[in-house]
Protein backbone atom coordinates (compact mmCIF):
# COMPACT_ATOMS: atom_id res chain seq x y z
CA UNK A 1 0.00 0.00 0.00
CA UNK A 2 1.14 3.60 -0.30
CA UNK A 3 0.49 5.12 2.97
CA UNK A 4 0.55 8.78 3.55
CA UNK A 5 0.37 10.13 6.77
CA UNK A 6 -0.61 13.66 8.07
CA UNK A 7 0.76 14.69 11.36
CA UNK A 8 3.82 12.68 13.87
CA UNK A 9 2.26 12.19 17.20
CA UNK A 10 1.92 9.24 18.79
CA UNK A 11 -0.92 7.97 16.91
CA UNK A 12 0.41 8.53 13.51
CA UNK A 13 4.13 7.37 13.85
CA UNK A 14 3.30 4.04 15.81
CA UNK A 15 1.01 3.11 12.57
CA UNK A 16 3.50 3.83 10.17
CA UNK A 17 6.15 1.24 12.56
CA UNK A 18 3.25 -1.40 12.93
CA UNK A 19 2.23 -1.18 8.88
CA UNK A 20 6.58 -1.27 7.80
CA UNK A 21 7.29 -3.85 10.23
CA UNK A 22 4.17 -6.44 8.98
CA UNK A 23 5.26 -5.54 5.49
CA UNK A 24 8.32 -3.94 4.53
CA UNK A 25 6.93 -3.16 0.62
CA UNK A 26 4.22 -0.51 2.51
CA UNK A 27 5.51 2.90 0.68
CA UNK A 28 4.84 4.73 4.02
CA UNK A 29 5.32 8.79 4.39
CA UNK A 30 4.78 10.58 7.80
CA UNK A 31 4.69 14.53 7.52
CA UNK A 32 5.37 16.05 10.59
CA UNK A 33 5.04 20.28 10.20
CA UNK A 34 7.11 20.66 13.16
CA UNK A 35 10.97 20.41 13.35
CA UNK A 36 12.36 16.92 14.90
CA UNK A 37 13.73 18.51 18.25
CA UNK A 38 10.52 20.55 19.40
CA UNK A 39 7.17 19.91 20.73
CA UNK A 40 4.70 20.76 23.18
CA UNK A 41 3.93 20.46 26.66
CA UNK A 42 6.09 18.36 28.89
CA UNK A 43 5.30 14.37 29.95
CA UNK A 44 3.20 12.02 28.82
CA UNK A 45 1.72 9.39 31.73
CA UNK A 46 0.37 5.67 31.72
CA UNK A 47 -1.64 3.73 33.93
CA UNK A 48 0.16 0.42 34.86
CA UNK A 49 -3.22 -0.76 33.38
CA UNK A 50 -2.83 1.20 30.36
CA UNK A 51 0.32 -0.26 29.47
CA UNK A 52 -0.61 -3.69 29.73
CA UNK A 53 -2.38 -3.25 26.26
CA UNK A 54 1.20 -2.42 24.67
CA UNK A 55 2.79 -5.41 26.40
CA UNK A 56 -0.14 -7.53 24.63
CA UNK A 57 0.26 -6.78 21.02
CA UNK A 58 3.55 -5.01 20.72
CA UNK A 59 6.27 -6.94 23.69
CA UNK A 60 9.03 -4.78 21.85
CA UNK A 61 7.91 -1.62 21.87
CA UNK A 62 7.06 -2.35 25.52
CA UNK A 63 10.53 -3.40 26.24
CA UNK A 64 11.98 0.09 24.60
CA UNK A 65 9.93 1.82 26.09
CA UNK A 66 9.21 1.29 29.81
CA UNK A 67 12.92 1.62 30.78
CA UNK A 68 13.09 4.90 29.80
CA UNK A 69 9.87 5.85 32.26
CA UNK A 70 9.80 6.84 35.79
CA UNK A 71 8.04 4.80 37.83
CA UNK A 72 5.76 5.03 41.28
CA UNK A 73 2.96 2.94 42.68
CA UNK A 74 0.66 5.46 43.84
CA UNK A 75 -0.90 8.62 43.58
CA UNK A 76 -1.56 11.41 45.85
CA UNK A 77 -4.81 13.91 46.63
CA UNK A 78 -3.75 17.27 48.36
CA UNK A 79 -6.81 18.93 50.25
CA UNK A 80 -5.04 22.04 50.97
CA UNK A 81 -2.64 20.86 53.78
CA UNK A 82 -3.97 17.11 53.87
CA UNK A 83 -1.85 14.85 52.26
CA UNK A 84 -3.77 11.65 51.23
CA UNK A 85 -1.66 8.94 49.42
CA UNK A 86 -3.61 6.31 47.53
CA UNK A 87 -2.25 3.05 46.89
CA UNK A 88 -2.91 1.12 43.71
CA UNK A 89 -2.53 3.58 41.25
CA UNK A 90 0.32 2.30 39.21
CA UNK A 91 1.63 5.03 36.92
CA UNK A 92 4.61 5.87 34.41
CA UNK A 93 5.70 8.45 32.39
CA UNK A 94 8.32 9.51 30.21
CA UNK A 95 9.05 13.02 28.90
CA UNK A 96 6.62 13.54 24.90
CA UNK A 97 9.91 14.84 23.14
CA UNK A 98 12.22 11.57 24.41
CA UNK A 99 9.38 9.17 23.94
CA UNK A 100 8.77 11.15 20.13
CA UNK A 101 11.90 10.38 19.53
CA UNK A 102 12.40 7.28 20.07
CA UNK A 103 8.83 6.66 17.97
CA UNK A 104 11.15 8.37 15.46
CA UNK A 105 13.89 6.26 15.78
CA UNK A 106 12.03 3.52 15.65
CA UNK A 107 9.58 4.30 12.67
CA UNK A 108 13.01 5.01 10.87
CA UNK A 109 14.90 1.94 11.48
CA UNK A 110 11.75 0.14 9.76
CA UNK A 111 11.94 2.32 6.42
CA UNK A 112 9.21 4.78 6.87
CA UNK A 113 10.27 8.31 5.85
CA UNK A 114 9.29 11.02 7.93
CA UNK A 115 9.64 14.52 6.49
CA UNK A 116 10.07 17.22 9.05
CA UNK A 117 9.17 20.65 8.69
CA UNK A 118 6.75 19.61 6.55
CA UNK A 119 3.15 21.44 6.20
CA UNK A 120 0.13 20.01 4.28
CA UNK A 121 -2.62 22.38 4.43
CA UNK A 122 -5.31 20.22 1.53
CA UNK A 123 -6.03 16.80 0.87
CA UNK A 124 -5.62 18.26 -2.92
CA UNK A 125 -2.15 18.14 -2.33
CA UNK A 126 -1.68 16.24 -5.37
CA UNK A 127 2.19 16.34 -5.45
CA UNK A 128 2.15 14.42 -1.70
CA UNK A 129 -0.84 12.60 -1.15
CA UNK A 130 -1.90 11.89 -4.73
CA UNK A 131 -1.71 8.36 -5.70
CA UNK A 132 -1.92 7.48 -2.01
CA UNK A 133 -3.96 4.43 -1.40
CA UNK A 134 -4.64 5.81 2.57
CA UNK A 135 -4.73 8.95 4.16
CA UNK A 136 -4.56 9.17 7.96
CA UNK A 137 -5.12 12.14 9.24
CA UNK A 138 -3.53 11.83 12.49
CA UNK A 139 -2.84 15.92 13.28
CA UNK A 140 -4.13 16.56 16.57
CA UNK A 141 -6.81 17.88 17.98
CA UNK A 142 -7.57 20.65 16.05
CA UNK A 143 -6.94 19.34 12.63
CA UNK A 144 -7.66 21.02 9.63
CA UNK A 145 -8.58 17.63 8.25
CA UNK A 146 -11.69 16.94 10.34
CA UNK A 147 -12.33 20.46 10.83
CA UNK A 148 -13.14 20.71 6.84
CA UNK A 149 -14.50 17.77 6.72
CA UNK A 150 -17.27 17.68 9.58
CA UNK A 151 -20.17 17.45 7.56
CA UNK A 152 -18.41 13.85 6.64
CA UNK A 153 -17.27 12.46 9.90
CA UNK A 154 -20.23 14.02 11.80
CA UNK A 155 -18.03 15.99 13.89
CA UNK A 156 -18.87 17.49 17.24
CA UNK A 157 -17.50 19.31 19.69
CA UNK A 158 -17.94 20.57 23.07
CA UNK A 159 -15.95 23.38 24.66
CA UNK A 160 -16.03 22.34 28.40
CA UNK A 161 -15.77 25.45 30.69
CA UNK A 162 -12.69 24.82 32.72
CA UNK A 163 -9.40 26.45 32.27
CA UNK A 164 -5.88 24.99 32.41
CA UNK A 165 -2.57 25.47 31.38
CA UNK A 166 0.23 22.87 30.82
CA UNK A 167 3.47 23.69 32.56
CA UNK A 168 6.78 21.95 33.89
CA UNK A 169 9.05 22.14 36.73
CA UNK A 170 12.05 21.23 37.67
CA UNK A 171 10.72 20.37 41.48
CA UNK A 172 10.30 16.58 41.33
CA UNK A 173 6.87 14.89 42.78
CA UNK A 174 7.29 11.43 44.22
CA UNK A 175 3.81 10.61 42.62
CA UNK A 176 1.36 11.34 40.43
CA UNK A 177 -0.39 14.17 42.56
CA UNK A 178 -3.93 15.97 42.37
CA UNK A 179 -2.84 18.95 44.71
CA UNK A 180 -6.56 21.38 45.49
CA UNK A 181 -5.89 24.89 46.89
CA UNK A 182 -8.72 27.09 47.83
CA UNK A 183 -8.01 30.58 47.40
CA UNK A 184 -9.75 34.07 47.75
CA UNK A 185 -10.59 33.66 43.85
CA UNK A 186 -11.68 30.05 43.93
CA UNK A 187 -10.01 26.48 43.78
CA UNK A 188 -7.02 25.56 41.97
CA UNK A 189 -5.65 22.54 41.13
CA UNK A 190 -2.23 21.33 39.77
CA UNK A 191 -1.98 17.54 38.09
CA UNK A 192 1.65 17.01 38.51
CA UNK A 193 4.18 14.17 38.43
CA UNK A 194 7.36 13.48 37.26
CA UNK A 195 8.45 12.38 33.90
CA UNK A 196 12.16 12.57 34.07
CA UNK A 197 14.66 12.38 37.24
CA UNK A 198 15.48 16.48 36.60
CA UNK A 199 11.84 17.46 35.55
CA UNK A 200 8.09 17.38 36.11
CA UNK A 201 5.14 18.13 34.37
CA UNK A 202 2.88 21.00 36.38
CA UNK A 203 -0.70 21.42 34.70
CA UNK A 204 -3.00 24.11 36.36
CA UNK A 205 -6.87 23.91 36.08
CA UNK A 206 -9.22 26.60 37.41
CA UNK A 207 -12.81 26.72 36.72
CA UNK A 208 -14.05 29.84 34.36
CA UNK A 209 -15.20 32.10 37.31
CA UNK A 210 -12.01 31.44 39.09
CA UNK A 211 -10.10 32.54 36.23
CA UNK A 212 -12.38 35.55 35.92
CA UNK A 213 -11.45 36.39 38.98
CA UNK A 214 -7.93 36.26 39.54
CA UNK A 215 -8.23 38.57 36.07
CA UNK A 216 -5.65 35.70 34.59
CA UNK A 217 -7.15 37.28 31.23
CA UNK A 218 -5.37 40.73 31.62
CA UNK A 219 -2.17 38.95 33.12
CA UNK A 220 1.17 38.43 30.90
CA UNK A 221 2.62 35.28 30.42
CA UNK A 222 5.46 36.18 33.23
CA UNK A 223 2.44 37.20 35.54
CA UNK A 224 0.50 34.12 34.78
CA UNK A 225 3.97 32.21 36.14
CA UNK A 226 4.34 34.08 39.25
CA UNK A 227 0.55 34.05 40.48
CA UNK A 228 0.65 29.93 40.29
CA UNK A 229 3.63 30.19 42.14
CA UNK A 230 2.68 31.46 44.33
CA UNK A 231 -0.95 29.66 44.90
CA UNK A 232 1.42 26.31 45.09
CA UNK A 233 4.70 27.81 46.96
CA UNK A 234 4.49 25.02 49.40
CA UNK A 235 4.39 22.02 46.83
CA UNK A 236 7.17 23.77 44.22
CA UNK A 237 9.55 24.52 47.35
CA UNK A 238 11.38 26.85 45.58
CA UNK A 239 11.77 25.24 42.07
CA UNK A 240 10.22 27.50 38.89
CA UNK A 241 7.18 26.92 36.86
CA UNK A 242 8.44 26.79 33.20
CA UNK A 243 6.34 27.42 30.02
CA UNK A 244 6.49 25.90 26.65
CA UNK A 245 4.21 27.99 24.81
CA UNK A 246 1.88 27.86 27.41
CA UNK A 247 -1.37 29.41 27.54
CA UNK A 248 -4.26 29.06 28.89
CA UNK A 249 -7.38 27.23 26.73
CA UNK A 250 -10.23 24.96 27.35
CA UNK A 251 -10.51 21.54 26.93
CA UNK A 252 -11.89 20.62 23.38
CA UNK A 253 -14.55 17.29 23.85
CA UNK A 254 -14.59 16.25 20.07
CA UNK A 255 -15.82 12.70 18.59
CA UNK A 256 -16.93 11.75 15.42
CA UNK A 257 -19.92 9.83 14.07
CA UNK A 258 -18.11 8.64 10.77
CA UNK A 259 -14.40 8.01 11.11
CA UNK A 260 -13.51 7.89 7.72
CA UNK A 261 -14.94 8.62 4.02
CA UNK A 262 -13.27 7.54 0.57
CA UNK A 263 -9.50 6.90 1.32
CA UNK A 264 -9.25 9.05 4.64
CA UNK A 265 -9.36 7.96 8.17
CA UNK A 266 -8.75 9.87 11.42
CA UNK A 267 -6.71 8.91 14.56
CA UNK A 268 -5.89 9.91 17.77
CA UNK A 269 -6.68 13.58 19.40
CA UNK A 270 -8.24 13.62 15.87
CA UNK A 271 -10.79 10.89 16.36
CA UNK A 272 -11.54 12.23 19.47
CA UNK A 273 -10.43 14.19 22.78
CA UNK A 274 -9.91 12.16 26.42
CA UNK A 275 -10.03 14.31 29.19
CA UNK A 276 -6.19 14.82 30.60
CA UNK A 277 -7.27 14.18 33.90
CA UNK A 278 -7.67 9.98 33.41
CA UNK A 279 -3.81 9.93 31.67
CA UNK A 280 -5.28 7.82 28.54
CA UNK A 281 -4.88 10.45 25.61
CA UNK A 282 -1.47 8.50 23.90
CA UNK A 283 -2.98 5.01 25.06
CA UNK A 284 -5.82 6.01 23.20
CA UNK A 285 -3.59 6.99 20.34
CA UNK A 286 -1.24 4.19 20.11
CA UNK A 287 -4.43 1.87 20.46
CA UNK A 288 -5.90 2.97 17.26
CA UNK A 289 -2.72 2.80 15.57
CA UNK A 290 -3.24 -1.03 16.90
CA UNK A 291 -6.65 -1.31 15.59
CA UNK A 292 -6.41 0.32 12.49
CA UNK A 293 -3.17 -2.17 11.46
CA UNK A 294 -5.19 -5.69 12.63
CA UNK A 295 -8.44 -4.11 10.56
CA UNK A 296 -6.30 -3.63 7.06
CA UNK A 297 -4.36 -7.40 7.93
CA UNK A 298 -7.69 -8.86 8.10
CA UNK A 299 -10.13 -6.88 5.61
CA UNK A 300 -10.62 -7.78 2.51
CA UNK A 301 -10.59 -4.39 0.89
CA UNK A 302 -9.48 -0.74 1.93
CA UNK A 303 -13.41 -0.06 2.77
CA UNK A 304 -14.00 -3.07 4.51
CA UNK A 305 -11.25 -2.51 6.70
CA UNK A 306 -12.08 1.34 7.66
CA UNK A 307 -15.71 -0.42 8.78
CA UNK A 308 -13.94 -3.01 10.47
CA UNK A 309 -11.61 -0.60 12.26
CA UNK A 310 -15.03 1.61 13.85
CA UNK A 311 -16.91 -1.67 14.45
CA UNK A 312 -14.46 -3.12 16.69
CA UNK A 313 -12.39 -0.22 17.90
CA UNK A 314 -16.07 1.95 18.96
CA UNK A 315 -16.80 -0.44 21.83
CA UNK A 316 -13.55 -0.55 23.85
CA UNK A 317 -12.62 3.24 23.12
CA UNK A 318 -15.94 4.37 23.97
CA UNK A 319 -15.79 2.85 27.91
CA UNK A 320 -12.71 5.15 28.39
CA UNK A 321 -14.62 8.47 26.83
CA UNK A 322 -17.53 8.02 28.68
CA UNK A 323 -15.23 7.98 31.26
CA UNK A 324 -13.46 11.16 30.86
CA UNK A 325 -16.01 12.85 30.22
CA UNK A 326 -17.65 12.28 33.49
CA UNK A 327 -14.38 13.35 35.02
CA UNK A 328 -14.46 16.57 33.09
CA UNK A 329 -17.45 17.33 34.86
CA UNK A 330 -16.11 16.32 38.65
CA UNK A 331 -13.07 19.23 38.06
CA UNK A 332 -16.00 21.60 36.79
CA UNK A 333 -17.56 21.05 40.20
CA UNK A 334 -14.29 20.82 42.34
CA UNK A 335 -14.67 24.33 44.04
CA UNK A 336 -17.93 22.51 45.51
CA UNK A 337 -16.52 19.46 46.42
CA UNK A 338 -13.78 21.02 48.59
CA UNK A 339 -16.26 21.56 51.36
CA UNK A 340 -15.76 17.89 51.91
CA UNK A 341 -13.68 16.62 54.41
CA UNK A 342 -10.35 15.42 53.08
CA UNK A 343 -11.20 11.51 53.10
CA UNK A 344 -14.69 12.45 51.47
CA UNK A 345 -12.51 14.45 49.03
CA UNK A 346 -10.47 11.68 48.20
CA UNK A 347 -13.09 8.75 47.84
CA UNK A 348 -15.51 11.17 45.81
CA UNK A 349 -11.76 11.99 43.46
CA UNK A 350 -11.61 7.62 43.02
CA UNK A 351 -15.26 6.99 42.31
CA UNK A 352 -15.99 9.86 40.11
CA UNK A 353 -16.00 8.14 36.51
CA UNK A 354 -18.55 5.48 38.21
CA UNK A 355 -16.19 2.98 37.34
CA UNK A 356 -14.66 2.30 40.76
CA UNK A 357 -16.91 0.86 43.24
CA UNK A 358 -16.58 0.50 46.95
CA UNK A 359 -15.17 -2.78 46.92
CA UNK A 360 -12.65 -1.52 44.23
CA UNK A 361 -11.29 1.00 46.79
CA UNK A 362 -11.30 -1.74 49.33
CA UNK A 363 -9.27 -3.94 47.13
CA UNK A 364 -7.05 -0.87 45.69
CA UNK A 365 -6.51 1.17 49.37
CA UNK A 366 -7.93 -0.68 52.66
CA UNK A 367 -7.22 2.38 54.50
CA UNK A 368 -8.89 4.62 52.56
CA UNK A 369 -12.00 2.49 52.49
CA UNK A 370 -12.09 1.89 56.53
CA UNK A 371 -11.48 6.24 56.69
CA UNK A 372 -14.54 6.50 54.77
CA UNK A 373 -16.73 4.13 56.09
CA UNK A 374 -16.09 5.40 59.75
CA UNK A 375 -17.41 8.95 58.31
CA UNK A 376 -20.75 6.53 56.52
CA UNK A 377 -21.80 4.55 58.73
CA UNK A 378 -24.10 3.39 55.70
CA UNK A 379 -22.14 2.47 53.44
CA UNK A 380 -21.81 -1.06 52.03
CA UNK A 381 -18.88 -3.02 53.13
CA UNK A 382 -19.70 -6.71 50.99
Amino acid sequence: MNIRIIGGGPAGLYFAALMKRDDPAHDIVVYERGPRDATWGFGVVFSDRALEFLRADDEDMYRLLTPLMETWPDLTIVHNDTRIPIAGNGFAAIGRLEFLSRLYAHAESLGVKIEFDSEISSLDDAARLGGADLVVAANGAFSWVRNENEDKFGTETDLRRNRFIWYGTSKVFDSLSLTFRTTEHGVFCAHHYRYSPRMSTFLVEVTDATWRRAGFADMSEAETIRHCERVFAGDLDGAPILSNKSFWRQFPAISNRQWSFGNVVLMGDVLRTAHFSIGSGTRLAMEDAIALWKALRDAGSLPEALALYQERRLPPMKKILDAANVSIRWYEEMDELMALPAVDFAYSYMTRTGRVSHAEVRRRDPALAAAYERNHADVRVD
